[in-house]
């Protein structure tokens, strides 16, 4: 059986023949183009994210190869001085970057940014990224974070756990076939050979299948899961198992290769953000991936190498692991380096920067890395190396950490905010005369005085109700000072609802109420069948959805409150209980169901209809980066607010005690809506207000809550 040996895509026969793989090295370009095109232009080629599976059927290929290579000359594998290898070829150029990226962190972004960086860079330097952000997809408040300088290292996360394992399972499987008797030598390597066939075939299925159950049932975890793509480095493992058994014409070779490369085109540009990946659809790239492969085993020079073997196609393919490293890392810091919006001409010299710095890296520290006498020769200063690069990196991060604390102790928010004329929404009141209504902002930085979950000492600690496992959802705030008999108010909803708690706890203060709230990331407080916010929800949080949203419901007409506010992003909330009907309607409804059980025990309800858009109709960063002039941050009013489901809600509902309150008119004029209004930043981050600008709203809720009361008494 001929094995395939990795380095840079030189495949090892039998008879030690060494034969360089120009359609690996092509693919490998491939791979990394379709990544550095995805980032740079998302909305252009939106499935470019399939290079990484093509990245991952290549290790597989390569590394099941050289380890069964390995396994035919010696018996067995080598362990400490296969992962000094991995070592040496792959944590120099991995740690630089990331030491890189710790200092473009201080030195460009918004220093609220640097604790979630920092975080992330000890999550890479550990190998451990991509379970990192599979625990933050399910963290509904995280899900509006920046993308942070090293986020792609969830896939090098994944490799290197490969490299972890894999020769551990395929060892343990030589190691199990030798205990069979054997009459021949050439027995036992066949029982070797099938042995790691079997492994390959179990780990393969097993991985599949929990891909495709996983992806349905956990989306956003199943992407970053290790597991999940485990079958991915298994399709490769079987071609160089297979590949060289498998008799191939060359016509049928050259045919077979370009149905491969048709695959990976055809994943590339029809898939998108709302593809279910990996799961099913990560077939085509992977088996793509794999026929390229499969077809170049015995055939050098087959129709697609008058392209894939030119010099540049060859070159690329050659830094794709050093332009991987930095591409991403540039593209997020280079709109705060430059003070501006990316644009098309920044773009491009982000892509030449990239290649340049690519280009160092791999002969400077990728190829004289893995010649340094020092650590060649010794598998225990590798793995020791290994372990002071990772302790630096983390001393380093401990050192911005605690620089970052200590600005964070400094922005809390004030007690009081009280909005001068022409100052935040002011600006836009029924004849203001403001000189510039809509000029630059005092500031453009958010930090923790702007957070709008900021909780004051007030609220105390969750409830035991409305709990569902590790989810609690509910505080009481008791703003009373021990006043006989205060007003009991709810506020519930999601994210949406809690962004409004700045103002009415302002105002509980004045008019010392106690304040319970409730609140779940993403969820409605409708009777829907709900199916998920900005895309579907895995089926058991849509579920837990429902039963809180259902339990909260009973709990408030239990209670029976004097007054609840509600808010909630129900344009971004979809339902769909199989009738057709559209999801607005189905929303409206739903709302309005609740909203009419609470009202039956006299509890007074007030909803509260969402503001404009901001992260669907601009960059999140748009003052941040037109600190000067936010005005180019403006949209048109019909864009940026559509119609909303609460308000036609509010509208339909025939008792006096259910109100609505719209301070549409608080954040866009009649013709746009407004990032900085008053010398005040609107949002705090795509989806959320700043507290500064809900504070500043008090007494537009104030009178919105009289007017229900007065209407009710």
């Amino acid at each position: 059986m001929s094995t395939v040996v990795q380095e840079q895509g030189r495949s090892v026969e039998a008879k030690d023949r060494k034969v360089f793989r120009t359609d690996i090295q092509a693919l490998r370009a491939v791979a990394i183009g379709l990544v550095v095109l995805n980032h740079l232009w998302p909305l252009r080629l939106t499935g470019g994210y399939v290079g990484v599976d093509v990245f991952f059927v290549i290790s597989g290929f390569l590394i099941t190869g050289h380890l069964t290579g390995e396994i035919a000359r010696t018996g067995g594998v080598r362990l400490g001085a296969f992962y000094a290898r991995r070592i040496r070829r792959l944590l120099p150029a991995a740690f630089l970057v990331l030491i890189v990226s710790l200092v473009l962190a201080a030195a460009f972004l918004p220093y609220p940014r640097w604790g979630r960086n920092a975080w992330e860079i000890v999550a890479s330097a550990g190998y451990v990224e991509n379970w990192f952000l599979a625990a933050m997809s399910v963290n509904y408040s995280a899900l509006n974070d920046a993308a942070s300088l090293v986020q792609h290292y969830w896939s090098l996360s994944v490799e290197e756990q490969f490299y972890i394992v894999w020769p551990v399972l395929l060892l343990v499987a030589v190691l199990i076939a030798r205990r069979a008797p054997s009459l021949t030598r050439r027995g036992a390597r066949s029982r070797a050979a099938t042995a790691i066939s079997i492994v390959v075939i179990i780990v393969g299925g097993l991985s599949l299948a929990s891909s495709v159950v996983y992806t349905h049932l956990a989306p956003s975890q199943a992407y970053f899961a290790t597991f999940t793509r485990g079958w991915e480095f298994a399709a490769g493992a079987a071609i160089a198992l297979l590949g060289p058994k498998i008799p191939l014409h060359r016509l049928a070779a050259n045919v077979l290769s370009l149905v491969g490369f048709g695959l990976i085109a055809y994943a590339a540009l029809t898939f998108d953000h709302t593809t279910s990946f990996p799961g099913y659809a990560a077939l085509a790239p992977v088996l793509g991936t794999a026929l390229v492969i499969l077809a170049g085993n015995h055939h050098a020079a087959l129709w697609h190498a008058r392209i894939t073997a030119l010099r540049p196609v060859q070159w690329v393919g050659g830094v794709s692991y050093s332009l991987y490293l930095w591409h991403w890392p540039l593209i997020v810091v280079a709109p705060f380096a430059l003070a501006t919006e990316a644009s098309t001409l920044s773009k491009f010299a982000v892509l030449g920067i990239a290649l340049m710095l690519a280009a160092l890296t791999k002969g400077f520290v990728e190829d004289a890395g893995q010649r340094w006498s020092y650590w060649k020769g010794s598998t225990a200063r590798s793995l020791a190396l290994m372990i002071a690069g990772m302790l630096t990196i983390g001393a380093l991060v401990a050192g911005l950490l605690v620089w970052y604390n200590a600005r964070v102790e400094a922005d809390r928010p004030p007690d009081e905010v009280v909005a001068l004329s022409c100052e935040g929404p002011l600006a836009l009141a029924p004849g203001a005369d403001c000189d510039d209504p809509f000029g630059a902002a005092d500031y453009s930085v958010m930090t923790d005085r702007n957070l709008y979950s900021y909780t004051p000492p007030e609220c105390g600690a969750f409830l035991p109700i409305l709990e569902y496992g590790e989810k609690k959802t509910t505080v009481e705030c008791d703003f009373s000072g021990g006043a006989e008999d205060p007003t009991r108010v709810w506020l519930v909803g999601d994210s949406h609802a809690q962004q409004w708690q700045g103002a009415i706890f302002d105002i509980a203060r004045e008019r010392e109420w106690i304040v319970t709230t409730s609140y779940f990331g993403g969820c409605p407080v409708a009777d829907v069948a709900f199916v998920g916010f900005r895309g579907a929800w895995a089926p058991a949080d849509a579920r837990l959805c429902e039963e809180w949203s259902h339990d909260l419901s009973e709990t408030i007409i239990d209670e029976s409150p004097d007054l609840v506010v509600t808010a909630m992003a129900s344009r971004q909330q979809t339902a769909d209980d199989g009738s057709g009907t559209p999801p607005d309607e189905q929303m409206k409804r739903g709302l309005s169901s609740y909203w009419r059980s609470w009202a039956s025990v006299g509890t007074r309800v007030l909803a509260v209809a969402d503001p404009p858009w901001n992260g669907e109709v601009r960059s999140p960063d748009c003052v941040l980066l037109n600190a000067e002039d936010p005005l180019v941050c403006a949209r048109p009013r019909a864009e940026a607010q559509p119609p909303d489901p609460v308000v036609a809600a509010a509208a339909d509902s025939a008792s006096p005690l259910i109100a609505s309150v719209d301070l549409t008119t608080s954040f866009c004029d009649d013709a746009s809506c407004y990032a900085v209004v008053g010398g005040v930043p609107v949002y705090y981050d795509a989806d959320h207000l700043n507290l500064e600008y809900v504070r500043m709203l008090k007494p537009r809720l104030a009178e919105a809550v009289d007017g229900l009361l007065r209407a009710t008494e």
